[in-house]
């Protein structure tokens, strides 16, 4: 939200406070609590009907310091409040206070916030080498009442010459967040708008440090685009609390960010194959679903997941979690013939209950459904005729929830979609008597975790994963996340993968997108040109609205590039799942921005067309039916995995591909294990393994995963005179060796392979 009317003038109505000097200052072992007048105190008659901001300063995790800043204390705290697993409330001894003159520093780790009395108010964040990071200058901490009245709490922090700024979850606008303007608030409005599914209040700096705002409700964010030397946040409340994240690196920040909030489960490794579904508003039934699974493997297209998509339910039904008896007749029977086909079942979901729906009269007679302040249960029409809301507040209601789920999960049903979840009002009550507005955000975290929870209970740990729509921070506990409705577009194509970007630089390891885009049907091109990308992502699904995805519909060149692509993400599964095992303890996505693995490399700083697929293989989609596609290799040689091809780096490249190729790079200096079964995602992974070496590795240690996440074998790699020596640890499984540029060898124990 703007406040300012330019530089000098506020806007008509709005009246501001900063703080400008602090009147007294309270120091203890691991907390600094600063009262601030909001003007120039010169004599005493000016501490006389005048406010006093409270700032404190303190820390929840090492490497994280937080800020308070509160106007008025008395406020009642409804909630709800953002989980945070990884604060500690006692102070945990993260934290250290030292003064010296009229400067107060407090340390946790890496990071220092340095407050002087004498100055003028500010706060500066230092890190480990005493280099400013960022600071909070003379508007940086107040509080602005607007025309309406309503009170706000504001807090600016200070933007460095060429600071970019990414992140506030899964935006579909420019990469770089600098110049925009940003509601963190749930809408469903598409991939091709300013609005959000997944809205996060946490953003990242090029110079090595997060922020986070421990707001569940609407924050608005001015990104360099009122103060243009400022990241200024603001919410309608008496007190603002935020966190700065250390680095140095956006790795650290991102394993910081997540030990505070949670880090992603790690899902099923079955989940990473190729998911199909019915499509949404297409004509479907038993008979439709065999004629697809029978068809993929007709053509010898591996498939991992079916997915039956909304109208399994009876029109103006949903949900009521009850199979369609005239499309379905033998839903069990059904579920049990896909499953001997060794394939795993999806489901779709959602948290609304349609009017005609028999869960409406029986949720309303429990008290499970969102109430308005009169008690009438809230309903409108949009989506489901005279829909209601499940009220996931209440521990009954979630348990009445998951009953209903977990009779599909007793037909055979694996995993479910959890769509929607934004649509969410504010003139309800809940009821744990959480704040409306500070509800209509955190409903996705409540509903997905309800979800998730009873999955991990019916199907065991490891084995839990939804297909979700909606999140905010700490949503990415609940893999696994994927874009929303967007276009069948090449630009469609393009935004999806920015907003996939911008939602892993938000803490969230596994994202996904409905290959050949949801909305209309694509030319060709766009479904095979979306196939080789939507398989070089971490999760992948045929997916659309009013007409089907399956690739024969779009040619047999389609077809042959379903099956080659498919083949391939099964082949790289040792190395993507090893990367999974990352991102879920460390929080560093699968799909990583090029500024996450070269973050000293300014080329790398604003990419939003390309990507690092784990840590060690770019990938650049092409977004052209005529194949040509730009891309930037950093420093070093770098070997295209598909082709032999070497590229030295630093460099800009054009090239044009047909539609069975894309830029696909494997990094300087990598080792690469590869599995040799083509046709399932969660195979023996060690069976055939083949490590492709470059020729420029030395020390390299590389870790291959069984299925459920463990440490099946460590291979290390060193440069020993004119040879490349592989050493394995952990197993005495045969593997093969093959040096890029040189011969390939095999054995047991150690291989090596002569470099010429």
């Amino acid at each position: 939200m703007k406040f300012t009317d330019g530089f000098w003038l506020m806007r008509d109505g709005v009246r501001a406070s900063y703080a400008t000097e602090v009147r007294d200052l309270h120091v203890s072992d691991d907390h600094v609590t600063a009262y601030a007048a909001v003007r120039r105190v010169e004599h005493r008659g000016h501490t006389l009907n005048s406010p006093l901001l409270t700032v404190e300063c303190f820390s929840p995790a090492e490497g994280v310091i937080g800020v308070r800043a509160t106007h008025h204390a008395g406020k009642a705290h409804r909630g709800p409040e953002f989980a945070l697993p990884g604060a500690d409330a006692g102070g945990g001894g993260f934290a250290r206070t030292r003064r010296d003159g009229s400067v107060t520093e407090l340390t946790s780790g890496p990071l220092t916030v340095r407050l002087d009395r004498d100055g003028p108010w500010g706060l500066t964040f230092l890190d480990a080498d005493g280099r400013r990071l960022t600071a909070v200058e003379s508007k940086g901490t107040a509080f602005v009442e607007d025309a309406s009245g309503a009170h706000h709490m504001v807090a600016q922090l200070a933007l460095a010459v060429g600071e970019q700024v990414y992140g506030l979850g899964e935006r579909f606008t420019p990469f770089v967040r600098n110049g925009q303007s940003v509601d963190i608030w749930q809408a469903d409005g598409g991939t091709s708008s300013e609005q959000a599914y997944k809205n996060v209040p946490f953003h990242l700096s090029s110079r090595g440090y997060g922020v986070f705002v421990n707001h569940p409700g609407r924050v608005s964010y001015e990104v360099g685009s009122e103060s243009v030397g400022q990241v200024q946040f603001s919410v309608e409340d008496q007190s603002l609390e935020y966190y700065v994240v250390a680095g140095p690196t956006p790795k650290e920040v991102l394993a910081r960010y997540t030990a505070l909030t949670g880090r992603p489960a790690l899902p099923p490794a079955w989940s990473f194959g190729l998911w199909l579904t019915t499509s949404f508003c297409t004509s479907y039934d038993e008979e439709t679903v065999v004629s697809f699974v029978d068809g993929m493997a007709e053509r010898e297209i591996p498939l991992s997941v079916f997915h039956f998509d909304c109208f399994w339910m009876r029109e103006y039904q949903w949900s009521d979690f009850q199979w369609d008896p005239d499309t379905f007749p033998d839903p069990q029977g059904m579920l049990a013939r896909l499953k001997e086909r060794g394939l795993r079942v999806s489901m779709w979901i959602n948290p609304y209950i349609g009017q005609k729906s028999a869960l409406f009269a029986e949720g309303a007679a429990l008290g499970h459904l969102v109430r308005r302040p009169d008690g009438d249960v809230w309903q409108w029409d949009l989506w489901q005729a005279g829909m209601a809301l499940v009220d996931f507040t209440s521990p009954e209601a979630r348990a009445w929830f998951q009953s209903k789920l977990k009779v599909l999960l007793d037909q055979g049903v694996d995993c479910f979609k959890t769509d929607f979840g934004e649509r969410v009002p504010t003139d309800v009550v809940w009821h744990d008597g959480s704040d409306p507005e500070r509800m209509h955000n955190y409903y996705a975290q409540l509903y997905n975790e309800c979800v998730f929870e009873l999955l991990e209970k019916e199907r065991g740990h490891g084995e839990a994963v939804v297909f979700a729509r909606s999140a905010t921070a700490g949503g990415q506990k609940y893999p696994v996340h994927w874009g929303g409705d967007c276009f069948a577009s090449f630009e469609a194509m393009a935004e999806s993968l920015r907003g996939g970007l911008s939602l892993g630089l938000s803490g969230f390891g596994f994202w996904s997108h409905d290959i050949g885009g949801f909305e209309g049907t694509p030319e060709p091109a766009v479904f095979k040109r979306w196939l080789a990308f939507g398989l070089l992502s971490s999760h992948s699904r045929l997916h659309g609205n009013m007409s089907y995805r399956v690739p024969w519909e779009f040619g047999e060149e389609a077809v042959d590039v379903a099956r080659q692509f498919t083949e391939l993400k099964h082949r790289l599964m040792p190395y993507l799942y090893a990367a999974a095992v990352e991102a879920h303890r460390t929080g560093v996505p699968l799909m990583r921005p090029m500024l996450l693995e070269f973050p000293g490399d300014p080329g790398c700083r604003p990419l939003d067309r390309q990507y690092m697929l784990g840590p060690d293989l770019l990938v650049a989609p092409v977004f052209s039916a005529d194949g040509e596609v730009e891309f930037y290799l950093p420093e070093g040689e770098w070997t295209h995995l598909l082709t032999g091809a070497r590229v030295a780096g630093p460099v800009w490249r054009r090239e044009t591909y047909g539609f069975d190729g894309l830029p696909l790079y494997v990094r300087p200096g990598a080792v690469l294990p590869l599995g040799a079964d083509d046709q399932r995602p969660d195979g023996d992974w060690l069976d055939g393994l083949t490590l492709l070496v470059q020729p420029d590795a030395d020390g390299a240690v590389v870790s291959v995963p069984d299925p459920a996440g463990a440490e099946a074998a460590r291979f290390t790699v060193v440069r020993d005179a004119g040879a490349v020596r592989v050493a394995a640890a952990g197993t005495d499984r045969p593997f093969r060796v093959r040096v890029v540029g040189a011969g390939s060898a095999g054995g047991t124990g150690e291989v090596v392979v002569p470099l010429r």
